[in-house]
């Protein structure tokens, strides 16, 4: 037991040891290279509609499993988020499979808002991209809320988990309680109205000290650095020894704008750079959204990419918005997919990739 106890000690001072030689800043080539690895000028286009107009599909999350893909994503259908299923064998051509995460008829603090995104993937860029299971178990998080509505009233962050395979639909198991709301006592002054999208991985060197690191964005309606906020959203940390018992880390957001929205960050790694992607919107004086990224030598200093965008506004599908993204890198091939959001509101799911496939057939009704 002592000679356990003496090697875990060692295990944190040698990650505490890498840390401290790590620099804060990403330099510009390195930024250059990533972008020349990630970057996809090849829209395919839609790969996801609703079958209803009524529907606005959103946020997808790509995993393989049992040499097969699967997408989750978020659809607002009026009355709140539920969270669904897709499956492709190409991850151009996907199949719904229904709902992982559904309404509930009762009065929970997330009766009418399950909107989750899966947990502890493999970040390697072209690597498995399978999901990990820690205790036996599948994970993910969510926001919910318990009043109708797009995104109305309180949003709040909840943890779920399954011991069932997540390539097969069925309701995950939610814990009973927040881990996160806008109302907690230690809750910062970019945060106190919404808490929005949230991202977990398993970082088993420990860089911020514990192995579980969660990115989430949320708005606040304080002030800070004499700005005045109003609808802004900012990235921020969060770190669990346990993916229950959670805890915010770092009293400023890690990611952010002076201005409108920087949200939806998914992480993956390429080589020792931790790469974020994440969207902008309504910043630079732009009116639409867009998507973007920024690297990290140590998970917490981020380096902002200041070139062109990985994924803008250019088709008619996507003509008001193209934001949210989940990218993956499969057989040499970059897919990068995302919300497109045409000029009458239609939401779907699209892909760009970093070499020319061809056009998608799939169109809004």
């Amino acid at each position: 037991m002592l000679a356990c106890f003496l090697v875990g000690i060692l295990v944190t001072a040698n990650a505490a040891a890498q840390k401290a030689n790590l620099p804060d800043a990403v330099p510009a080539a390195v930024m250059q290279r990533i972008y020349d690895s990630v970057k996809t000028p090849y829209k395919y286009g839609l790969v996801m509609v609703t079958d209803s107009e009524a529907k606005k599909m959103d946020c997808p999350t790509v995993f393989r499993k049992d040499n097969k893909w699967y997408m989750t994503y978020v659809v607002f259908d009026g009355r709140g988020y539920e969270t669904w299923l897709a499956e492709s064998n190409d991850l151009l051509h996907w199949s719904n499979k229904g709902r992982i995460m559904s309404f509930s008829d009762t009065t929970d603090w997330d009766t009418h808002h399950k909107a989750g995104y899966l947990a502890l993937e493999d970040y390697t860029w072209g690597g498995s991209y399978e999901l990990q299971k820690y205790k036996n178990k599948y994970w993910l998080s969510y926001f919910g809320g318990n009043e109708k509505g797009y995104e109305a009233g309180a949003l709040a962050l909840g943890i779920a988990y399954t011991k069932k395979s997540p390539a097969k639909v069925h309701e995950w198991t939610r814990l009973p309680k927040p881990v996160f709301t806008a109302t907690d006592k230690d809750v910062r002054w970019w945060e106190n109205r919404k808490l929005f999208k949230s991202t977990v991985i398993w970082d088993k060197e420990k860089l911020t000290g514990y192995p579980f690191v969660m990115y989430y964005n949320a708005n606040g309606d304080s002030a800070a650095n004499n700005i005045k906020t109003r609808w802004y959203e900012r990235i921020g940390m969060a770190v669990s020894n346990d993916m229950i018992h959670w805890q915010r880390f770092k009293q400023e957001p890690v990611m952010h704008h002076s201005k409108g929205i920087t949200g939806d960050a998914i992480i993956q790694k390429i080589g020792d750079v931790w790469v974020m992607f994440y969207f902008g919107a309504f910043w630079e004086g732009r009116k639409d959204a867009f998507n973007r990224f920024a690297c990290s030598y140590d998970l917490v200093n981020w380096t902002d990419w200041k070139g062109p965008d990985l994924i803008n506004s250019s088709e008619p599908y996507d003509a008001r918005f193209a934001h949210k993204s989940f990218v993956v890198k499969w057989n040499g091939v970059v897919y990068h997919f995302y919300n497109a959001v045409n000029q009458k509101d239609k939401r779907g799911i699209a892909v760009a990739t970093s070499v020319d496939l061809g056009k998608s057939t799939l169109e809004f009704k």
